[in-house]
């Protein structure tokens, strides 16, 4: 029979005790998660479904709060908050390296405030340990009227908006993202993101190419009254968007957005290289080959395909 020394017994039963309080801890921290989430899940019923303002803002405030107590925890990394997921947005690149969580606050005025964060772990080579970091977004999107487009900020000047899906692209991520805005126009974005040598986030980059813009991000305006279909097509490597034009050709309507839908064709940027190249008037019923392949005629004098939201 084999027989183990005092020193070898030792080991094992430290490694064995070690075990043991790190299943404790980690089951301990995971209960005080859910525990947290489910009073988050009772907040949104007042932070984003009462009918009184104060009582939305006021619950948001809570419940920002305790969520930014949850996520400067690192291991809140890889919780998923599932329970809230039909009221934040929460997106994650394909490496698990971060995440970006936002949502978005509707006022009576028909505007709408955004919150975020984005959560983050930085691991500078391979001999050193990755570092977690939290981002808190701020939105001043307020101030920024004339030039959402060539605005380029960072996670204290963000310009705020839901995203709802996350595109990989070589050294930086594209985000779509829908706005509120106000009661007669709303908006959706293609925006970019990537994070500098430092770890730190960045919203806008020259990435586009269209004719005669120069673009950090893509805007689009349109009646609140409508449904403008933008996503990503992964086989395709393609971002399609509805086009959007004026109900008439009356020139008054030019660019009076309140009066915008789709009008029946379909544009898209197509990856090209770690550029997005803008492609119009493409024909959405190919299964085959690249956008770029198959144009398809632009309708003329079609009347816009208004749906209800």
């Amino acid at each position: 029979m084999k027989k183990y020394t005092p020193y070898f017994l030792i080991l094992i039963v430290l490694l064995l005790v070690q075990a043991l309080v790190y299943s404790q801890n980690k089951d301990t921290l995971n209960q005080y998660f859910q525990d947290k989430e489910n009073h988050l899940k009772k907040l949104t019923y007042y932070a984003f479904r009462s009918k009184y303002e104060r009582q939305r803002i006021d619950s948001n405030t809570i419940f920002l709060n305790i969520l930014k107590e949850l996520l400067q925890i690192p291991e809140s990394f890889y919780y998923p908050f599932d329970s809230l997921k039909s009221d934040i947005s929460l997106l994650s690149d394909s490496k698990n390296t971060f995440r970006i969580i936002t949502w978005n606050l509707p006022k009576n005025d028909g505007t709408h405030l955004y919150y975020g964060f984005i959560q983050r772990w930085d691991k500078k080579n391979k001999q050193s340990a990755a570092e977690y970091h939290l981002y808190i977004l701020n939105d001043v999107s307020e101030s920024i009227k004339n030039s959402p487009e060539t605005y380029v900020g960072s996670a204290q000047k963000w310009f705020g908006m839901l995203y709802y899906q996350l595109i990989e692209s070589d050294d930086y991520y594209l985000l779509l993202g829908w706005d509120g805005n106000e009661k007669l126009i709303q908006r959706k974005f293609i925006d970019v993101l990537y994070f500098k040598s430092d770890g730190t986030p960045v919203f806008g980059k020259d990435v586009f190419k269209m004719p005669k813009k120069n673009p950090k991000r893509i805007m689009f305006q349109y009646s609140s009254e409508v449904v403008m279909p933008l996503r990503y097509e992964e086989k395709k490597h393609a971002i399609v968007f509805a086009h959007l034009s004026a109900e008439s050709d009356d020139p008054y309507l030019k660019e009076q957005y309140q009066f915008y839908g789709p009008d029946g064709s379909f544009d898209a940027f197509i990856k090209d290289k770690n550029k997005w190249k803008l492609v119009e008037d493409i024909d959405i019923r190919n299964t085959e080959g690249n956008y770029s392949n198959t144009k398809k005629p632009n309708p003329k004098n079609q009347k816009p395909l208004y749906q209800p939201k």
